[in-house]
């Protein structure tokens, strides 16, 4: 019975990636020097490492595997879908490319996955300034990371954008290295932003405000298989 209730409290409760546990460990430090100064002022502290600690959530995640499938490699919303110049660090050449950009707020998972699979050829880091996330011109100004994956269809630009409240970009992998579509390969701390590059006369299966679940949603058919697809919000 026990084991029954622990497996069902595990299941509801996604793991804490170990990036976050110093974070939450000096979050729950400063609530208990809280409650000593002033016991509602505690109770905010329990909130914010609450918070934190949901902020640092990795759950795991189901991957569509059919060649040529492009995945988002983040959660969060859909705020950008259009032609764009990849940055110059990655090597992806001086014409626009079909880009989708996701945005990740400070509720959403933060923990970046591999949009297809392939080997890592290119990881550049620029530093930069700290926009809002959620502005186009986050894409040239901010700090950021981008990756480069040789893919079976061709080469994908992913970038990871550091936003307003973000001031740290962690990536996972190194170049040469083969990662699997779905695979964790990075994070952003505290709301950010991912964007894709996909190679030209690739179609974006997204739109505009759509909701997208790292290594899960598909953003694209490397293969063209896949028909063009029209939206609406309603």
């Amino acid at each position: 019975m026990i084991d029954d209730i622990s497996a069902s409290i595990r299941k509801a409760v996604p793991p804490i990636h170990r990036e976050g546990r110093p974070f939450i460990a000096i979050f729950a430090a400063i609530a208990l020097v809280l409650f000593f100064i002033w016991q509602p002022l505690g109770w905010l502290g329990v909130g914010a490492t609450i918070w934190c600690a949901l902020f640092f959530r990795d759950p795991n995640r189901v991957t569509p595997m059919r060649d040529g499938l492009v995945v988002s490699g983040a959660d969060g919303v859909v705020c950008d879908v259009k032609r764009a110049v990849p940055p110059p660090e990655l090597g992806l050449g001086a014409s626009p490319l079909p880009r989708v950009a996701v945005f990740m707020n400070v509720f959403d998972v933060h923990v970046n996955r591999a949009p297809v699979a392939g080997t890592v050829t290119r990881v550049a880091y620029t530093a930069g300034k700290f926009f809002n996330a959620d502005l186009d011109k986050a894409s040239e100004d901010n700090e950021r990371n981008g990756l480069v994956i040789q893919s079976a269809y061709g080469p994908l630009g992913v970038v990871q954008i550091a936003g307003l409240v973000a001031r740290r970009i962690v990536c996972f992998v190194r170049e040469g290295e083969t990662i699997g579509a779905g695979e964790r390969f990075g994070l952003i701390r505290f709301g950010s932003r991912v964007d894709h590059y996909l190679p030209e006369g690739v179609e974006p299966l997204v739109g505009v405000g759509q909701r997208t679940v790292a290594g899960e949603t598909v953003i694209a058919d490397l293969t063209g298989a896949a028909p063009a697809r029209t939206f609406r919000k309603s």
